[in-house]
């Protein structure tokens, strides 16, 4: 993946409606850069525990405080009454007020030469927590976050020495807010089969986890229930399982 590079911002669109139109999504240029992106982490992650020191930049510090801001929007939103036992509400009066802050977190987080890119981030991030009409989480909704932090490598926002404080601090306390936004308003897995992933909801946290626990001297795949592995990858994952 490359990192920085000028270019003029647009409002992103879907482009891939059936299953016919992956060919085009399989060779653009946008699957390329999202591909190079979770390598890299991946790569950079390798042996990595959660409590190994790494830098943290402003930039990373304000992505952090954005999801806390978004995490308060939930506690102010509790669940409403309601017959269904799924997909309650009140997640939409969440979204709608996420929705509605979007543009201005984004301002406040990212530094002046950048903001012109919030015309492109803000979509991604707002597509990162569910479907508002079907009150639904998928794998789909995780990969809108993930592209959104990879556009911030690739507008220069963030650097390589970023790459681990992304992995283990922001993408974890974005694992954290989504969780907190499934329970709270008991959102569905979006478009599952039961049989794609360990986990219904999320995908990338166990591709990370396994490199993080590349070369362990003492672990194994027996190892899984183990409470030991906490601090070496995504022990929070493997509980929802």
């Amino acid at each position: 993946m490359e990192i920085g590079g000028d270019g003029t911002y647009v409002v992103p669109k879907r482009e891939v409606f059936t299953l016919q139109d992956m060919p085009k999504w399989e060779k653009s240029e946008a699957f390329a850069e999202y591909m190079g992106f979770v390598v890299m982490v991946n790569e950079t992650v390798k042996s990595k525990k959660m409590t190994s020191p790494y830098p943290v930049s402003q930039l990373t510090q304000n992505i952090v405080r954005l999801l806390d801001r978004l995490e308060v929007f939930v506690d102010e939103t509790p669940p409403i009454d309601q017959p269904q036992r799924f997909g309650n509400k009140a997640f939409r009066t969440w979204f709608d007020r996420t929705k509605e802050n979007a543009e201005n977190l984004l301002v406040e987080a990212l530094p002046e030469r950048f903001r012109d890119a919030v015309v492109e981030l803000r979509v991604y991030l707002i597509d990162s927590f569910g479907n508002y009409t079907r009150i639904d989480y998928g794998t789909g909704h995780e990969m809108a976050f993930a592209m959104f932090l990879c556009c911030l490598f690739k507008i220069g926002a963030f650097v390589e020495e970023d790459v681990l404080a992304v992995a283990l601090r922001i993408f974890n306390r974005y694992l954290e807010l989504v969780r907190k936004l499934q329970l709270t308003y008991r959102m569905e897995p979006a478009g599952s089969h039961g049989a794609w992933s360990l986990d219904d909801f999320q995908f990338l946290p166990f591709v990370w986890g396994s490199s993080q626990l590349t070369d362990h001297p003492r672990l194994f795949p027996k190892s899984f229930p183990d409470e030991d592995i906490a601090e070496i990858g995504r022990a929070s994952c493997r509980e929802r399982v």
